[in-house]
């Protein structure tokens, strides 16, 4: 396979690890957004989280649970992201959570920056929320 992330796992890439499971490893991102930016990463390759079992899924938001409040202690606050997907904007199809210090003079803003606004009509959400809880 030539998965980045599953090179690292191998230990064909060397990393600088802060912290691992049994099923998930967190270590530097080697392109950093902020002094700090860590990855968690599932040990086996899933392209997405609801490919994970439950077990996995559980270890792996566990170490992102045990890792953050390292992060955070740089700055005091951390944006946690998931891309799900490639048109969610993930870039290797592994599944893995950033976790980036953010500071007040960062130039990143909040989530809503990220996107132009919509206006969906009663209708629309209507639809869009029955279809969520029939599911």
């Amino acid at each position: 396979m030539d998965c980045i992330f599953c090179k690292i796992v191998a230990g064909q890439i060397p990393t600088k690890i802060i912290g691992q499971t049994s099923h998930s490893i967190a270590f530097l991102d080697a392109f950093p957004l902020a002094k700090g930016h860590t990855l968690v990463i599932p040990k086996y390759h899933y392209a997405k989280i609801q490919d994970m079992n439950t077990e996995e899924n559980s270890d792996l938001f566990s170490l992102v649970h045990d890792v953050l409040p390292k992060v955070d202690e740089l700055t005091g606050s951390t944006l946690v992201a998931v891309h799900n997907g490639k048109e969610a904007g993930q870039e290797i199809q592994h599944v893995h959570v950033h976790l980036v210090p953010r500071s007040k003079d960062d130039s990143a803003g909040p989530i809503h920056s990220m996107f132009e606004p919509k206006k969906f009509s009663d209708s629309e959400i209507q639809e869009i929320y029955k279809k969520l809880v029939s599911q």
